[in-house]
């Protein structure tokens, strides 16, 4: 299922300036997923990280690859209404290379493990089909 915009936003409370999807495909409900972003040259981080050589940093790859995973697994339960998504932790994060403006990346998440309602993922960034950067990390969906 391909995933616009809008229909991100029913899934997960994340909004302007702080989503950092743009598009996402869900591969497998709940377990696979990869969102696209164009990192434009007017991200308001990049005024600071860094003038004179803008990079998107690290916590916002990381941060993108999670609410891909939110979008993931809240599509598998988009028919609960109230759900809230909580970051939880980040392991084994490793940046090879960096994002600049106007770059295009992907964000591939795959499922790892459950327990209760905390789920594990690893996620993987990319810029022209190569890794620039991974993780691991999870967070607890709550849902009614």
């Amino acid at each position: 299922m391909n995933l616009d915009l809008n229909e991100i936003k029913q899934l997960i409370p994340h909004r302007d300036p702080f989503l950092f999807v743009d598009t996402c495909k869900v591969i497998v409900p709940g377990e696979h997923g990869i969102s696209k972003k164009m990192f434009s040259n007017n991200e308001y981080f990049f005024k600071g990280h860094f003038p004179e050589n803008p990079i998107v940093p690290g916590v916002i790859i990381v941060e993108a690859m999670a609410q891909t995973a939110g979008i993931v697994v809240s599509y598998k339960l988009r028919d609960y209404k109230d759900k809230s998504v909580l970051f939880m932790s980040v392991n084994k994060a490793k940046f090879r290379k960096p994002i600049l403006p106007n770059d295009h990346v992907s964000f591939e998440v795959k499922f790892i493990n459950s327990v209760r309602d905390v789920y594990k993922f690893e996620g993987i960034c990319f810029k022209d089909n190569t890794k620039v950067s991974e993780a691991e990390f999870s967070a607890m969906i709550t849902y009614k």
